[in-house]
Parts: structure tokens; C-alpha cells; sequence
């Protein structure tokens, strides 16, 4: 039987993607998890053959999820499903132990291909997340200001990207404002800037939005 931990803070995205993994993958366990709080208390409980994780998460990011299970359980393949693209957060959640990235708004088909690959000991990387990492490679020299945000300063960032105001981001990741209020002025430090309306120029410029 395939145990599979899929951790998500929307419920109704949670039954749909077992209904999807159910088709295509019958013999088939699951549990759940809204937040990466309670998802850690389930790492231990099972010997999980997959955790599908969204980067988006109230309280810890996924990003930390990723961390942790590559520290402390290093066999257990991590799939994350996230609604950023590709140039966002491949990258990053790579480099921090995932086995595979996919965008949510990607084809179902690259789904059931990642899951057959991590369940076959294998990695799976789009096209797009190829392309990503070899660009990547080849900017490695030019240390771009970006590069010097932590996971959840650039997680803010890139919302911060999309216009969102300093409230919307701390009710979505479940922080106060005056912890989203603290990054922003960290980020804006780092990236040498000083208002929320280059934050977006850079982003678009950069292609770290879209």
C-alpha cells in the first residue's frame, strides 16, 4: 500500500487531489495536514512512501517542511505543489531537499508522471524547472539581490510582488503584521530599496511574478 502525506491548508484542494491520486493510484493511504505544524507531528507515525506539500502555509512554509523532513527522514520523497510558477521557488525548494516542483496549474498528467517518478526512487523535473536551474547555473557569478532573502523574506517578497499590502500577506501565512512588517523591511534593506512599488518593477522586471 502506498502511504502518501499531503499537506495543504485548503480542504476542498485536499479531496480533490486524493480523488485524483486515488484514480491513478488505487492501493493507496492517505492523511492530512493543514499546516505545517500538523504536519510535523505526523512525520514519524508513518513510514511514508510520498508528502506532497504546498509552499503556502499558516504558520511554518513549506520551504521549512522540506527542511526538516530532508534533516530528519532524508528517504521520504517530497513533491511540492504550489500555486507559484516555476521561476519563483524551483530553485529553492530543490536546493532545500525536494525530490520534485510542480505548479498547480500545471497538466495532470505531470502529476501522476511525478508521483510514478518518486515512487520509482527517481526525481522528476519539468521542462520548466530544467530550463529554471540551468539559468540558474549560469547566473550562479552575478549573486542577484534576491539571492540574499531567507525562504519566507522571499516568500513575502514575491507577494509583496503581486501588490498584496502588508495585512493580506500576514492573514494569508497566518503571522501579525508586525512580523510581515519586519521582513518587508529586511527585504528592502537587502534589495537596496524603499518602497513596496519597486519591489513590484523588480519582481516583473525579473520575471519573479506572474
Amino acid at each position: 500500500m502506498t502511504k502518501v502525506l499531503i499537506i495543504d491548508d485548503h480542504e476542498i484542494f485536499r479531496q480533490g487531489l486524493k480523488k485524483i491520486i486515488k484514480e491513478n493510484f488505487p492501493d493507496i493511504f492517505f492523511a492530512e495536514a493543514a499546516s505545517a505544524e500538523a504536519a510535523f507531528s505526523l512525520f514519524g507515525k508513518e513510514n511514508w512512501d510520498i508528502v506532497i506539500t504546498d509552499i503556502n502555509l499558516p504558520g511554518r512554509s513549506g520551504i521549512e517542511i522540506v527542511k526538516d523532513l530532508n534533516q530528519n527522514y532524508p528517504k521520504i520523497p517530497i513533491l511540492v505543489l504550489s500555486m507559484y510558477p516555476e521561476e519563483q521557488f524551483a530553485i529553492r525548494v530543490i536546493k532545500a531537499g525536494a525530490s520534485g516542483y510542480l505548479s498547480k496549474n500545471g497538466a495532470l498528467t505531470e502529476l501522476i508522471g511525478a508521483m510514478q517518478n518518486l515512487l520509482d526512487g527517481k526525481k522528476f523535473i519539468t521542462a520548466s524547472v530544467a530550463d529554471v536551474l540551468v539559468s540558474d547555473l549560469r547566473k550562479e557569478h552575478e549573486q542577484l539581490p534576491q539571492s540574499s532573502l531567507s525562504d519566507r523574506e522571499f516568500e513575502v517578497f514575491c507577494s509583496l510582488g503581486l501588490g498584496k499590502t502588508v495585512t493580506q500577506i500576514a492573514m494569508e501565512l497566518s503571522l501579525s503584521i508586525k512580523t510581515i512588517s519586519t521582513h518587508r523591511s529586511k527585504i528592502l534593506t537587502k534589495m537596496g530599496m524603499k518602497t513596496n512599488a519597486e519591489i513590484v518593477q523588480y519582481a516583473w522586471k525579473h520575471k519573479l511574478i506572474s
